[in-house]
């Protein structure tokens, strides 16, 4: 909740897309300005909880994480991200997010329909190919 903190760990033309959103947010003022609006719109008592983190690649990182209230798991809130790093230009030594990106578990499971929906989109995008440019 320390965004004075996390606003240098955010490059100046960060894109961060949280999927929940119809467009990315482009720009550390804007990326660090949503964060202030999130923790601004929730409970202090919510909390992210690592589930589980990638150590691979030292230039990117997947997180799995769910949000926890008072200690108990949150409905709908499980979620992964992930970040591409680089070095800041004026700070070689110091790595900044170039890149996020935050997929939230949704509230609404459609399941098989899921997968009905997916076949009919890709009829008729096979059938009318032109219709993909406007996606």
């Amino acid at each position: 909740r320390d965004l004075a903190a996390v606003a240098p760990l955010i490059a100046e033309g960060c894109v961060y897309e949280d999927l929940v959103f119809p467009r990315p947010m482009v720009g550390r003022d804007r990326v660090v300005g949503f964060f202030g609006e999130f923790m601004g719109s929730v409970s202090p008592d919510l909390r992210f909880v690592i589930d589980d983190i990638s150590g691979e690649d030292p230039s990117a990182v997947g997180v799995t994480w769910h949000l926890e209230w008072k200690g108990r798991p949150f409905p709908f809130s499980r979620g992964c991200s992930f970040y591409r790093c680089e070095p800041d230009p004026q700070r070689p030594q110091q790595i900044q997010i170039v890149y996020g990106r935050d997929c939230v578990e949704p509230a609404t499971k459609p399941g098989e329909l899921a997968l009905v929906v997916i076949r009919g989109v890709t009829w008729i995008l096979e059938r009318f190919p032109s219709l993909a440019d406007r996606l």
